[in-house]
C-alpha cells in the first residue's frame, strides 16, 4: 500500500498538551502518512500549536472551525476535505492517545480486505485501560442495545478508530448524517453495513487518557440511544445484513 494516500482526521478541542506528541508519534512511524486536525477554536490556543506544527510540516494540515460544533460534524468536514484531494485511505483517530498510533499498521493491512476497519475494545474479551466499571458497562450496554435494535453484528458500536477506503465515504450521504458523538460512530457504520460493504473488526487497547478531561456527557449518550431506533425506522427495508470480518493481526 502506498502511505502517501493515507490521511488521519483528528478533532481537538482543548487537547494543546496532546497534539505534538501525537503528530510526532505518528509521523515518525508513518512518514508518508499525513494529518488533518480539525479544531473548534479551542479556548487553550490547541489551534495555535496546530499552525505552528503544520508551518513547520507540509504532511500537517488544520482547519479552523469558529466554535465547538461536535465530533460528528467536525468528521463531516474532514471528510470531504479529503475525499476532495486523492486520499484513497480515510482514519478517524482520538486526540488524546486513547488510540495508539502502533495500530495503524494493523489497520492498513486489515483495509486490504475489506472497505471499512473498526478499532474494537471488545473482540477478545474487555480490552479498556483505566476505565471505571460503570463506564465499561455503559459502553458494553451500548453496543448490546445497538446490536438488539439493527442486527448490527459488531462488538464494538461506539468505536471512533476507523479507516474507510474513499468510495465508502463517496457513497455515504455526508449531508445526512447530523449525528454528534457516539451516535455519529453507530450511524456511519450502520449506514455503511447497509450499502453492503464489507466490514472488519481488528482488536485494540484502548487507555483512557492521562491529559486533559473527557468530552462524554449525557447529552452525548441520549442521542445516542435515541439515534438507533431513528435508523432503523428510516432504513427498515433498505438493510442487507453481512458477515462482519475479524482479524488478528498477526504477531
Amino acid at each position: 500500500m502506498n502511505q502517501n494516500q493515507v490521511i488521519i482526521i483528528i478533532a481537538t478541542y482543548n487537547e494543546r498538551n496532546n497534539v505534538q506528541a501525537l503528530a510526532e508519534n505518528i509521523l515518525d512511524r508513518y512518514p508518508q502518512i499525513e494529518l488533518l486536525f480539525i479544531d473548534d477554536n479551542s479556548p487553550d490556543e490547541t489551534g495555535k500549536i496546530l499552525d505552528e506544527l503544520s508551518t513547520n510540516d507540509s504532511r500537517i494540515h488544520v482547519i479552523h472551525r469558529e466554535e465547538k460544533l461536535g465530533l460528528g460534524t467536525a468528521y463531516i468536514k474532514g471528510f470531504k476535505w479529503a475525499l476532495a484531494r486523492d486520499y484513497e485511505y480515510i482514519f478517524e483517530m482520538d486526540a488524546d492517545f486513547s488510540h495508539r498510533p502502533e495500530y495503524i499498521a494493523d489497520f492498513l493491512k486489515a483495509v486490504e480486505d475489506a472497505d471499512l476497519v473498526l478499532g474494537s475494545r471488545y473482540t477478545c474479551g474487555v480490552n479498556v485501560i483505566n476505565w471505571s466499571l460503570t463506564r465499561i458497562l455503559i459502553s458494553l450496554a451500548g453496543t448490546l442495545y445497538v446490536r438488539l435494535l439493527t442486527a448490527l453484528p459488531i462488538t464494538d458500536a461506539t468505536g471512533g478508530f476507523k479507516c474507510f477506503r474513499r468510495y465508502v465515504l463517496e457513497r455515504l450521504d455526508l449531508e445526512h448524517i447530523k449525528s454528534n458523538g457516539y451516535a455519529f460512530q453507530i450511524e456511519v457504520t450502520y449506514k455503511a453495513w447497509l450499502a453492503g460493504f464489507k466490514i472488519r473488526e481488528i482488536p485494540i487497547i484502548f487507555y483512557d487518557r492521562v491529559i486533559g478531561t473527557s468530552k462524554m456527557n449525557k447529552k452525548i449518550i441520549y442521542e445516542a440511544i435515541l439515534i438507533v431506533p431513528r435508523l432503523v425506522l428510516s432504513n427498515l427495508f433498505k438493510k442487507k445484513p453481512q458477515r462482519i470480518h475479524f482479524y488478528q493481526p498477526e504477531k
